[in-house]
C-alpha cells in the first residue's frame, strides 16, 4: 500500500524557518516526481514547488521562490521542503505529494499527482 507521511510542522514566528519532510512507503520513489502544494483556510489548494526524480530540477511558486527549497534523498525515500523567511501568507497544510515521472511536463497542479499524503500544519502568526 502506496503510503505518504509528512512530518515536521508547527508554529513559528515571522522571520523563522521550519523543514517539512514526507517520507513515502510502497512506491519506488526514484520513478516519481515529487512535490509541495498547500491549502489555506477558505482557499484552493496550491502549487509551491516540485523536484524531478533526479533531483535535476526544482520548480517554485513565484511566492515562495527565494525563500523555500526543495530536496530529495531516494536513499532514504524521503523528499524535503525547507522553509525560510516565513510569513503569515506561508499558514497552511502543507501537502507533498508524487507524480509517475513520465515526459518533461511541469508538475504543478493537483490533477497531476498520482498519490498524497495527510498533511502537515505549518502555522506563522502575525
Amino acid at each position: 500500500q502506496v503510503r505518504l507521511v509528512e512530518t515536521g510542522g508547527g508554529l513559528v514566528h515571522a522571520g523563522g524557518s521550519l523543514r517539512v519532510s514526507c517520507k513515502t512507503y510502497g512506491l519506488t520513489f526514484s520513478l516519481f516526481a515529487m512535490g509541495w502544494f498547500r491549502q489555506a483556510p477558505g482557499k484552493d489548494r496550491e502549487f509551491v514547488s516540485v523536484i524531478t526524480w533526479d533531483s535535476g530540477s526544482t520548480y517554485y511558486a513565484g511566492s515562495v521562490k527565494g525563500r523555500f527549497t526543495i530536496s530529495r534523498d531516494n536513499g532514504k525515500d524521503t523528499v524535503y521542503l525547507q522553509m525560510n523567511e516565513l510569513n503569515a501568507e506561508d499558514t497552511a497544510i502543507y501537502y507533498c505529494a508524487a507524480a509517475y515521472s513520465r515526459g518533461e511536463h511541469l508538475r504543478d497542479s493537483p490533477a497531476q499527482y498520482n498519490y498524497w499524503g495527510q498533511g502537515t500544519q505549518v502555522t506563522v502568526p502575525s
